[in-house]
This record gives structure tokens, C-alpha cells and sequence, in this order.
């Protein structure tokens, strides 16, 4: 029989955090104690207490299998820093803590949590609020199996310029409102789950486009890139000035075998942004984004099923190649890779040749109150659609890209709002819908191909239910 006092002591080991009976302990409101603790104790779980922690320097996890967690606040006082930064290594977990910065200190061009070239990185339960960048509140790249889990981000957009003169084929540059909940660029195995992404700042109202001049160009190269027209070009101005999305992944070519599931997203510019193989985007809401969710840039073998879209703008549901997608070519895709991108040049390509777009299945979605969400008023109902298949763009660096392929659209519910009665200024009253057809195909060469309608409910928009005829 176990003595009462040992048996007592043997429990106690067993819950108490890692980090109580090592050398160097977190101190309560000590923020430089963090890194003590994390370097004192590598390849451990390093538990952070209740209070606030106030740092300049990102706190750097550097050994296999470490990790923080705790009830702990993490405050970035440094804007140029990230909060964590993470690099080559594998089995990191960073849990139940909230990360933030500092009051007045909130914009940024860093990442809060930054992983790259890393292993079984598990976010579980994390906080990530009020980092406001033009870039991402989670930004990994290069990673393998990264699990995201039960995690809320907050407040993750900024007033930007978004640069694209280094692009040949645009060569402008304009005001926005940019940023990102979560990145993943170059990344397989990812999966994404039950997370909520929020922004309640950035909002696309017309005040604050005139606060700031959005969309304005703020300078442009000499030539006019060959995918702007002409009649953009003499405005100076790009009507897409909210950029960024809750969830993007991204890099067509190495981003592969990606699970978004059960997520909820609320006032992002794009929902999800997919540009990647092998992806399963299910049970997610998509709540007030003018685009609910696109997949383009070679992204293949793409199921979206059972998502439910609300108060979307411009699109639910789009699916198109991009100036990134192409037919099969000798060189890889790292020879191609983007010299402001270095490290792709030394990630390994395991699917070099075609980056295509299609064989996808859009299945049992519901898309409700189309044309009533923040950013209604920029866009024209003659050119929104709750489902759209546009054709490939021209002027890329690739040519002319191949065509969407093969595409089941199945069981989908498109719920015209209007219809039943919507309230304006107090009364009830129909509404037209507020877009011209309930899917739009893009037609001629680069047009979609092979595309299978069966078994959807789709109410009709002022011009039908499709510009061309739906092929069961």
C-alpha cells in the first residue's frame, strides 16, 4: 500500500506545470523571465501564470518539442517585433495563452506567432488580439503538419499600401485596408480547425475609404502592366482596396493537403483564400466577407462542402485560375521562385510541372442574404454572383493559363433574401436580388470546361439563374 504523503506527492507531480521545479522560473509580471525560462529549459513545456508579460524582443522557441502555455498574457511593446518566433524545429506547442500588444503599439508589419521550417507545430486555445499588420496574425511558411485548433484572432488589419510595381504585368501601387488572420504559405499537412477569426475595426464603410483615399493609386510605373485596362490605369484607382483575408494558403505548387474545417469568420475582406492541392474546406462560416471563399493559382482536388455563406458582396463561392497557374514546364517551381522569397529556392518542390486548376466538388453549401453585408455599396449587382467561374486571366508570366476543369456542383442552396422581405428604414418590403445571375461562367478560350450541375436550389438573380446554360 502507498502511503497517504507519497501517494499525495506522486499526484502533485503529475499536475504541476513542468517549470515549477526547474532552475529558473517565470516570474509573474516579468516579461524578460519568459526567455530565461525557455532557454533554461529546452525541449519542455514551459508553463507562464497568470499576469502580464511585456516584451521588446519576440520570445524564440530554438529546441524540438518546447513550448509555453498557461493563463499568461504575452505583450508585444516593440511594433517591429514579432510576438513568437519560431524556426526549424518540430513538436512545438504554444497553448491557452493570449498574445496582444501594447496600447498605441498595435500596428504593425510583423507577424504575432511566426513559424518557419518547422514540424507538429500544434496552436491550441491561444489568444492572438489587436496584432493590426499587413501581414498576418499567424504566419508560417515552409511548415509540415501544422495544427491550428479552438484559437480566436482579433483585430488583425491595418491602412497599407499595397505595392504591386515589382509586378510586371500590374506596375501600381495603392492605399488599403490590408492584413491577415492566418498565412500558411509553402506548407503541407496543414490543418485548420474550430478557430474563430474576428475583425471589428476595418470595416469597408465609405468613411472610411474617404478617411484614408482608398484605393487611390499611390504611384505607378512608367508602362501600363498588361492585366490592367486602360480605363483603370487613367483613374488611378483599384475599386479591391480591401485586401488580406481571415485564412489564406497559399503557393499553389507546395501547399498541399490542407484541412479547413468547422472555422467561423466574421468581417474579412476574403474569408478563405485557397491556392493549393488536396484541400478539404468544411462545415465553416463565412459571415460579412465580400468574397466567402475562392480557390485559384492551381489549386486542384478542392472539396467545398457544407460551408454556410452570409452577407457576402461580390462572391460566395469562386473558383478560377490565376496568373499563377500553368501548364506542365520543364523547370521546377522553385527555378521560378520569387527573388523576394529566397528560402523557396531551397524548399523542396515535390510536384514540379503543371499547376492546374479544378477536378473540385462544390457540394451542399447554403449561401443566404447575398448583397447585404458592409461592403455592398462599392460593388455593382450587374457584376457580383453568388457562384462564380471565371475564366483565366491574361498577361501573367505564365501566358495563358489553363482552364478550370471538371467541377461537380451538387446540392447547394442559393437563398435570395429580398424575396421574403428585408427591412429598410424601418419597413418591410421585397427586395430585387442584388445580383444579375446566381452563378456566372466565364465563356470564350480561357473559359471554364467540364463544369456538372445537379440537384441545387438557386433562386434566380434579375437576369436569370446563369449567363450561360447550367450542363447537368
Amino acid at each position: 500500500m502507498i502511503p497517504m504523503r507519497s501517494a499525495f506527492l506522486a499526484v502533485l507531480a503529475l499536475l504541476a506545470p513542468p517549470i515549477m521545479f526547474g532552475a529558473v522560473q517565470v516570474v509573474p509580471g516579468d516579461g524578460a523571465s519568459l526567455q530565461r525560462a525557455i532557454d533554461a529549459h529546452p525541449g519542455q513545456q514551459v508553463f507562464v501564470p497568470a499576469g502580464d508579460y511585456v516584451i521588446d524582443q519576440p520570445l524564440r522557441l530554438k529546441a524540438d518539442q518546447s513550448g509555453l502555455w498557461g493563463p499568461g498574457r504575452i505583450i508585444q511593446s516593440n511594433p517591429e517585433a514579432d510576438i513568437v518566433n519560431v524556426e526549424n524545429v518540430s513538436g512545438v506547442v504554444l497553448r491557452d495563452l493570449t498574445f496582444t500588444r501594447s496600447e498605441g503599439k498595435m500596428e504593425t508589419h510583423r507577424p504575432g506567432l511566426r513559424l518557419v521550417r518547422c514540424a507538429d507545430v500544434t496552436i491550441d486555445n491561444v489568444q492572438i488580439l489587436d496584432n493590426r499588420g499587413d501581414l498576418a496574425a499567424i504566419f508560417a511558411a515552409y511548415c509540415r503538419n501544422l495544427h491550428i485548433k479552438y484559437s480566436y484572432i482579433e483585430n488583425y488589419s491595418r491602412i497599407a499600401i499595397d505595392d504591386r510595381t515589382t509586378i510586371p504585368f500590374l506596375g501600381y501601387a495603392f492605399n488599403c485596408i490590408n492584413g491577415t488572420g492566418m498565412l500558411i504559405r509553402h506548407s503541407a499537412g496543414t490543418r485548420i480547425e474550430y478557430n474563430r477569426v474576428v475583425e471589428l475595426r476595418m470595416l469597408p464603410t465609405p468613411e472610411l475609404k474617404a478617411k484614408y483615399n482608398l484605393g487611390k493609386f499611390s504611384k505607378k510605373n512608367p508602362v501600363r502592366g498588361a492585366s490592367v485596362s486602360e480605363e483603370m490605369w487613367a483613374a488611378e484607382y483599384f475599386n479591391g482596396w480591401h485586401q488580406g483575408a481571415a485564412i489564406q494558403i497559399t503557393k499553389g505548387e507546395t501547399s498541399d493537403f490542407v484541412q479547413l474545417l468547422g472555422n467561423y469568420v466574421e468581417n474579412a475582406a476574403q474569408g478563405i483564400d485557397i491556392h493549393g492541392d488536396h484541400v478539404i474546406m468544411s462545415h465553416n462560416t463565412i459571415n460579412n466577407a465580400f468574397i466567402g471563399m475562392k480557390a485559384m493559382h492551381g489549386s486542384r482536388n478542392v472539396i467545398i462542402a457544407g460551408n454556410q455563406f452570409s452577407r457576402n458582396d461580390l462572391w460566395s463561392i469562386q473558383l478560377q485560375p490565376g496568373t499563377a497557374s500553368h501548364v506542365a514546364i520543364p523547370e521546377s517551381a522553385a527555378s521560378k521562385a520569387d527573388p523576394a522569397d529566397p528560402e523557396a529556392l531551397t524548399w523542396p518542390i515535390t510536384r514540379a510541372g503543371a499547376n492546374i486548376d479544378g477536378h473540385s466538388i462544390v457540394a451542399n453549401n447554403i449561401i443566404s442574404d447575398f448583397g447585404y453585408g458592409t461592403a455592398h455599396w462599392m460593388w455593382d449587382s450587374a457584376n457580383t454572383a453568388p457562384i462564380q467561374f471565371n475564366a483565366g486571366p491574361l498577361g501573367g508570366p505564365n501566358g495563358k493559363p489553363p482552364p478550370e476543369t471538371d467541377v461537380i456542383v451538387t446540392g447547394n442552396v442559393l437563398h435570395d433574401t429580398g424575396r421574403d422581405g428585408v427591412i429598410v428604414d424601418g419597413q418591410v418590403r421585397k427586395e430585387p436580388p442584388r445580383y444579375r445571375y446566381a452563378v456566372r461562367i466565364g465563356t470564350g478560350e480561357l473559359g471554364p470546361r467540364g463544369l456538372r450541375f445537379s440537384n441545387n436550389i438557386l433562386h434566380p438573380g434579375t437576369d436569370g439563374v446563369s449567363n450561360v446554360e447550367l450542363t447537368p
